[in-house]
């Protein structure tokens, strides 16, 4: 046969292992959206389920590795766990119809969630019979490693409600798309050894810094697309406007790893939100009103993921 003959063949052939590629990455896309979909209705339906999230094991492991000093602690710390659940991850493809995989997958990210529950946090500061418990329950809306107490003020509780979700939701769910039950874990063990206090004295301090620069780079990603899902879902303009003024006056370049854009822009859309009387109310100084929208807007955001990641799913399958 010669080569001009053969060319349409090897062509076909191409372009058939290209479409199957297409077709096993869109049915893996597809097992990740209705997992997500699966962990989010237990975080709502469920939320006393968020109380068996046990990562005492992870200090338990972490003092194995005592030989282990300097920042390859933490690094095998994160590493090890990461790596075994990715060769479980890739031993299960394909059996029992994705069964398996599905279930996996469900445990892994159900595991990596949170850990408190965002929205139950939130409920529990608005239905707070007093002014007292209300600024009590606010403390559980910081974010990881903040200890200062969180001023009951309308800016703080909507900074704190949009960094808690950063950290809870969508850098679990960007890396849970992205990788599979892997990244998911990566990003919440990245999070734990940066930021919880009791793993603090099992890490040395360079191990804990490391962390903590993996961890805001597993951010950057998943905070910017919170920019831009939130400017599709709210204002357009202010968010924008306030993504670009920030930049331009803190000096920083639109890859650093300063993440303070976030809160500016969350606090610009929930105040256009509330006046343009999307949240009920006009009054942006009021922290409850303001805090509802928040989490009325972060409902928003969450729901533009969802719907672009199943537009990439029927992409796959077309």
């Amino acid at each position: 046969m010669s080569l001009r003959a053969a060319w349409p063949n090897r062509r076909a052939g191409a372009c058939a292992r290209y479409n199957r590629a297409n077709f096993a990455a869109a049915c893996a896309m597809a097992i990740h959206l209705i997992a997500v979909l699966v962990v989010f209705a237990l975080a709502q339906g469920l939320p006393d389920l968020s109380r068996l999230r046990d990562f005492s094991r992870l200090r338990v492991w972490l003092g194995v590795l005592t030989r282990v000093g300097g920042s390859a602690r933490s690094v095998l710390g994160i590493l090890v766990p990461v790596l075994l659940c990715l060769l479980i991850q890739l031993g299960l493809r394909g059996f029992l119809f994705g069964l398996l995989s599905f279930a996996f997958a469900v445990c892994v990210l159900w595991f990596s969630w949170g850990p408190r529950d965002l929205s139950e946090d939130v409920d529990g500061v608005i239905k707070a019979p007093d002014s007292e418990r209300r600024i009590a329950a606010a403390q559980l809306l910081r974010p990881d490693g903040q200890e200062a107490p969180l001023p009951f003020e309308a800016p703080a509780l909507v900074d704190a409600t949009f960094q808690s979700a950063l950290k809870r939701w969508f850098g679990v769910l960007f890396w849970f798309l992205l990788l599979g039950p892997c990244g998911a874990l990566l990003y919440r063990l990245t999070q734990l050894l940066a930021w919880s206090p009791g793993l603090a004295e099992v890490q040395s301090s360079e191990g804990r810094q490391f962390a903590r620069r993996v961890g805001l780079l597993l951010d950057w990603a998943p905070a910017h697309l919170m920019a831009l899902a939130l400017a599709v879902a709210s204002d357009f303009d202010a968010v924008f406007h306030t993504w670009k003024n920030w930049h331009s006056r803190m000096g920083k370049g639109y890859l650093s790893l300063d993440l303070g854009f976030l809160s500016a822009i969350a606090r610009a859309s929930v105040d256009a939100d509330v006046i343009a009387g999307d949240g009920y109310a006009e009054d942006i100084n009021d922290p409850i009103v303001e805090l509802a929208d928040a989490r009325h807007l972060l409902a928003r955001v969450l729901i533009v993921w969802l719907a672009v990641t199943g537009l990439l799913v029927l992409g796959g399958w077309v």
